[in-house]
């Protein structure tokens, strides 16, 4: 089977720092991929390998099958929106759109006639003439998805293109950018640091630490079933047992998972622990709780629409069984 993109034990050192450390990673033709992790893990040093703007201490870099891991940016079936979208400010937003033909020597005409195409595909019409620097920060980001697409590339790397847009037009672009990569089938690689954006928008997401691939699947698998205690802590909110706390709660595991939205509040008959209510936060739908046991405290989601127990109040907690996810031997 040919992988739009394969990583073969790929490594990158600078100096005596390992930014990637023996990546082995396979991406399917047209999947949403999204590489997830915390600033330094190594995620942007990946797509920029994949890029070719960057090349690997030692392992190959394979796109379409073919082996390309020192070839030239230009010399790959690829293209890039950076996050500061990397426009001209002295051209138009036709130009900018069309600069990449306008490089390979494409007629005029048809360069405008595909700008346009682009501009409509991106929900841009009519906004050709203006200069960047006119348009929101929603617009540019569209404008720089339109100048990596024109070429059309067999892959689409996206490099945290949403980090600077406010909370609500980025939950909008991620609709939009899914909604697109649908569209077009092609494979897009997605490099980003927040957790909801890699769970909302991926067919599979890849979450990276220290230069290490720590788990790759679903985003329901990253969630519900983390590999390593690192995937458990990074991706939602966790509550970690360990110690005395593992041994009672979840039948002497080394350390385990419980989710706060998997407990909840009810009456003392076949609670699995009471605590003492210490804070509370509202976020809108649910209202986390922090309650006091005798030896740990623990994250409860409740609805914000249902009765909250008010800080100091004893409360009764429930979960079942298989709301607890062993990471015994995980680092």
């Amino acid at each position: 089977m040919t992988h739009a993109v394969a990583l073969e034990r790929v490594y990158c050192e600078y100096g005596a720092v390992k930014a990637v450390d023996g990546v082995e990673l396979a991406i399917a033709e047209g999947e949403f991929f999204t590489l997830l992790g915390p600033s330094g893990s190594g995620k942007t040093t990946c797509l920029r390998m994949i890029g070719g703007f960057a090349l690997p201490t030692a392992g190959r870099v394979l796109i379409e099958g073919r082996d390309l891991t020192d070839a030239p940016p230009y010399a790959r079936p690829v293209n890039t929106v950076f996050q500061d979208y990397a426009l001209f400010p002295h051209m138009n937003v036709r130009e900018n759109v069309a600069y990449g033909l306008m490089v390979r020597g494409v007629p005029r005409a048809e360069r405008a006639r595909r700008a346009a195409a682009m501009l409509e595909l991106v929900r841009l019409p009519g906004v050709g003439g203006r200069r960047p620097s006119e348009l929101s920060g929603g617009q540019r980001q569209r404008v720089a998805l339109a100048r990596a697409l024109i070429n059309e590339p067999r892959v689409l790397l996206l490099d945290e293109p949403l980090g600077a847009l406010d909370l609500k037009l980025r939950e909008q672009m991620q609709a939009e950018l899914k909604a697109l990569q649908r569209r077009l089938a092609i494979t897009f690689i997605f490099v980003t640091h927040d957790q909801h954006e890699a769970l909302s928008m991926s067919d599979r997401v890849g979450v990276m630490n220290r230069g290490r691939l720590e788990q790759v699947g679903t985003p329901r698998e990253i969630y519900e079933s983390p590999a390593t205690r690192f995937v458990a802590e990074f991706v939602g909110a966790a509550n970690l047992l360990e110690g005395d706390a593992a041994r009672r709660y979840a039948d002497g595991a080394a350390c385990a998972l419980l989710r706060p939205e998997r407990i909840r509040l009810g009456s003392e008959a076949g609670a699995r622990a009471s605590g003492t209510v210490a804070d509370r936060q509202y976020f809108g739908a649910f209202v986390r709780l922090r309650v006091e046991l005798q030896s740990l405290q623990l994250a409860v989601d409740v609805p914000a629409d249902g009765v909250v127990p008010e800080p100091g109040a004893r409360v009764q907690l429930h979960w079942n069984a298989e709301a607890i996810r062993r990471l015994d031997g995980n680092g």
